[in-house]
């Protein structure tokens, strides 16, 4: 595969990996001709956790391997407050 046939993709949490393969081989010998062709779309889907922050979602494509890192948000501590009992 080629990293231009892969598309990635986040809507409402969810992350979306499309792609489409494509592969033809091609034999000639003395006796025959061999040609053959072979094409498949693929999609996969994943729900993405609230503690992820979708505008630090990054993807790198190196020798047919995909690598997709998701950071976490920062997790905001929730306040705390003392109140005095009158």
């Amino acid at each position: 595969m080629n990293k231009k046939d892969i598309k990635i993709s986040v809507e409402d949490k969810v992350l979306k990996i499309e792609g489409e393969k494509k592969r033809e081989d091609e034999k000639k010998e003395k006796n025959y001709y061999r040609a053959e062709r072979m094409y498949g779309k693929f999609e996969r889907s994943f729900v993405l956790p609230d503690t992820i922050d979708m505008n630090k979602i990054d993807a790198e494509f190196n020798d047919g391997v995909l690598k997709i890192d998701l950071q976490k948000s920062e997790v905001k501590k929730p306040e705390q407050k003392e109140i005095k009992v009158k």
